[in-house]
């Protein structure tokens, strides 16, 4: 699986803090997710418009199975990552950013007001994460577990089905 992280933050484009966020959640995708290469780490500004636009790249080239992004999905008018995620994707998968709400919300109550998306470009899937590095890393442990087959499912390579009750009734 080849991972891509977008890190959102004004202050980390401008070199005015360090990006923790970006190093945190590569660290979580490898240890997470066997056989996982980070195959680019980008710092962006909260422009709704650059952030879509190389959201939409790597899914366009293909050069990404897995877009995670990190920052911009508070409340503040600088926080867009999920505005510029909804421009554009195909559908969206809602019960990732679900989880990953309620995964966080029991130690951080706010993270009920934390607007991550996640949605599918192409054949990319693409997860928002709070900027946050231990509430990415967190929110990314939420749901890691199911990131490989929704890639292979996207990549035509597992189906939705899962046998047991129920199976192939419509």
């Amino acid at each position: 699986m080849r991972v891509a992280i977008l890190t959102i933050s004004d202050r980390s484009y401008h070199g005015e803090r360090a990006d923790r966020s970006g190093p945190a959640v590569a660290e979580g995708v490898l240890r997470l997710l066997a056989g996982a290469v980070v195959v680019e780490q980008t710092i962006l500004p909260d422009e709704r418009e650059d952030i879509a636009w190389n959201l939409k790249r790597l899914a366009d080239t293909g050069a990404a199975d897995l877009v995670l992004t990190t920052g911009g999905t508070g409340l503040s008018a600088r926080d867009v990552t999920p505005q510029a995620t909804r421009d554009i994707f195909d559908y969206e998968v809602p019960g990732l950013a679900e989880v990953m709400r309620e995964a966080t919300r029991a130690a951080v109550p706010t993270a009920i007001l934390s607007r991550q998306v996640a949605a599918v470009c192409g054949r990319t899937l693409i997860v928002n994460l709070p900027g946050s590095p231990r509430g990415a890393v967190e929110c990314l442990e939420a749901v890691a577990s199911v990131l490989p087959h929704a890639v292979a499912t996207l990549r035509g390579e597992a189906g939705d089905a899962h046998p047991g009750p129920g199976a192939g009734r419509g």
